[in-house]
C-alpha cells in the first residue's frame, strides 16, 4: 500500500491511502496521521487496508496538496552506507579511510521535513548548497539489541530523501568532532510512503534496487542504483538499536546513492560530482546551488512508486 500526508489537518497532516495511480486518496478510518497508524500498527491494519481500496475512487488531489509523509518525526538516523561515495571523498580530499566495521550513522534534526514540491529556504548561497538523493525506511517499534536478522521484520515504509546539505558549513563543525548542526537543514522527502511489497523484486536483501535519478534545472545529473549499499536497511537498522530502542517513526537513511560506474550513472549529490572533478582535473568545475534553482528526484525506470521530489531553492 501506498500511504500519504495532506496538507490540510494541522502540523502533522491528515493520513490518506494513495491509490495506484497517485491521483486519488482516501482518510483512514480512525487514523488522522501517520504517527498514529504507526503507533497502533496491527490494529491499524483493517483501516489501512479499506481506506487503500477506497483510494482507487477516491478525492482527487494534485502533487502540491501533499506534504511529507511524516511532518515531523520521533528520530531521523542518517547512514552512509554506500562505499563509492566515501572512496571518492577520501581520494578527492586526501583523507584517510575511516578505520572501522560498522555502518557510519549520525543523528539529524527530526521536528520538520519539507514537502515534496514547496520551495526550500537557505539563509546564504555561500554557504554551499547541495542535494543528496537517498533512500530511507520508517520503522514500527524496534527493540533494543534487535538483530539485523530480525530487523526487517520492523519496517513499516520505504521512502525516497533529499537529504539537503551545506557543504561550507560542514568541514567547519565536522572539525569540532561533535557532529553536524548548521549544515544539515531539514530534509525534503517524496510523497509516497510504500510498504515494502510494493516494490516487488526492487526491496531485496534490505535495499531500493532502483535507480534514483536526479536532475538539476531540468538537465539529468545521475541515476545510480541503490542495491549498492554496503550495508542493509536490516543492518542500519540494528547498529542503531544496538544500546536503545526505537521508536515507531524513525526514519533511517541510506546516505547518498552512489555507483562505482559513476562515468556512465553519474551521482546523487554535487559534492561527489565535485570530488569526481578535483581527482581528474585537480580542481571542480561544478558550482553549488544558486537561489533558483530546481531539483528533482524520482526512482524506478517508469513512475516513480515514491512520487517525485520537485522544488527550487529559495532565499530564506
Amino acid at each position: 500500500m501506498r500511504l500519504a500526508t495532506l496538507k490540510r489537518g494541522g502540523r502533522d497532516g491528515t493520513l490518506v491511502a494513495v491509490s495506484d495511480d497517485g491521483a486519488r486518496v482516501a482518510p483512514v478510518a480512525g487514523y488522522a496521521t501517520l504517527q498514529a497508524a504507526l503507533d497502533d500498527w496491527d490494529a491499524a491494519q483493517d483501516a489501512l487496508a479499506n481506506a487503500a481500496r477506497a483510494a482507487q475512487s477516491g478525492e482527487a488531489v494534485s502533487p502540491q496538496d501533499f506534504a511529507a509523509p511524516l511532518p515531523r518525526a520521533w528520530q531521523w538516523l542518517d547512514g552512509s552506507a554506500f562505499a563509492n561515495h566515501a572512496k571518492l571523498m577520501e581520494t578527492a580530499f586526501n583523507m584517510p579511510p575511516i578505520e572501522t566495521d560498522l555502518p557510519l550513522m549520525y543523528q539529524g534534526m527530526s521536528h520538520q521535513f519539507i514537502a515534496p514540491t514547496d520551495d526550500v529556504p537557505f539563509p546564504r548561497e555561500a554557504d554551499g548548497i547541495d542535494f543528496e538523493g537517498e533512500f530511507g525506511v520508517i520503522t514500527g517499534d524496534v527493540p533494543m539489541g534487535c538483530c539485523a536478522a530480525d530487523a526487517l521484520d520492523h519496517v513499516r515504509f520505504v521512502v525516497l530523501i533529499n537529504d539537503w546539505s551545506l557543504r561550507a558549513i560542514a568541514p567547519v563543525e565536522m572539525k569540532t568532532g561533535f557532529g553536524w548542526v548548521q549544515a544539515k537543514p531539514a530534509c525534503s522527502v517524496a510523497p509516497f510512503a510504500v510498504t515494502p511489497d510494493v516494490l516487488g523484486d526492487a526491496w531485496r536483501d534490505g535495499r531500493v534496487c532502483l535507480p534514483l535519478t536526479v536532475e538539476v534545472d531540468g538537465e539529468w545529473f545521475g541515476h545510480p542504483n541503490g542495491a549498492a549499499m554496503a550495508y542493509g536497511f536490516h543492518e542500519l537498522i540494528a547498529h542503531a538499536a544496538r544500546s536503545r530502542s526505537l521508536p515507531a517513526g524513525t526514519i533511517i537513511g541510506s546516505g547518498t546513492v552512489s555507483n562505482a560506474e559513476h562515468e556512465t550513472v553519474g551521482s546523487t549529490c554535487l559534492s561527489e560530482r565535485r570530488a569526481i572533478e578535483m581527482i581528474a582535473h585537480g580542481a571542480p568545475k561544478t558550482s553549488f546551488l544558486p537561489f533558483g534553482s530546481r531539483v528533482t528526484m524520482r526512482a524506478g525506470e517508469g513512475d516513480s512508486p515514491f512520487g517525485v521530489i520537485d522544488q527550487r531553492v529559495a532565499a530564506g
